[in-house]
């Protein structure tokens, strides 16, 4: 009897790490599909924007979780900032406000996230970027 092992030089796919960027995007696709309805009846482009909303944001908050941690905490509470300040000036946008006004407001949530996951790196991270030990 000849048993045949599979051996694989790959990497195999997981699902780990994927439930809360998923539940995260499905959530932000849900709101931005309803502020753009506007209290009128629901539209294909409305549920395209959902989706496509949904999927790009669950893509970019996986990324950085899984390739974040290469970036130095600068750089990481950069990414975590700008993604923010992107999808709620995004959200606010779908809402006919100008865009003065939606880019004011994307950049001032972009600050504060900035700073707080500047905060919580610096405190929570040695000088080469490890974990600090408890």
């Amino acid at each position: 009897m000849a048993a045949h092992a599979a051996v694989s030089t790959g990497r195999r796919f997981s699902t780990h790490g994927w439930g809360f960027p998923v539940t995260i995007g499905v959530l932000y696709g849900l709101y931005a599909s309803t502020v753009a309805r506007q209290g009128g009846p629901t539209t294909l482009g409305q549920l395209w924007l959902g989706l496509v909303s949904a999927i790009v944001l669950a893509v970019a908050i996986h990324m950085l979780h899984r390739f974040g941690r290469a970036l130095p905490r600068e750089l990481r509470a950069a990414a975590w900032g700008s993604l923010s300040g992107i999808a709620v000036g995004f959200l606010f946008s779908l809402s006919d406000a100008s865009i003065l006004s939606s880019s004011g407001l994307g950049l001032a949530v972009a600050a504060v996230n900035t700073l707080g996951a500047y905060y919580v790196y610096y405190t929570h991270e040695d000088a080469v970027g490890r974990p600090a030990p408890y």
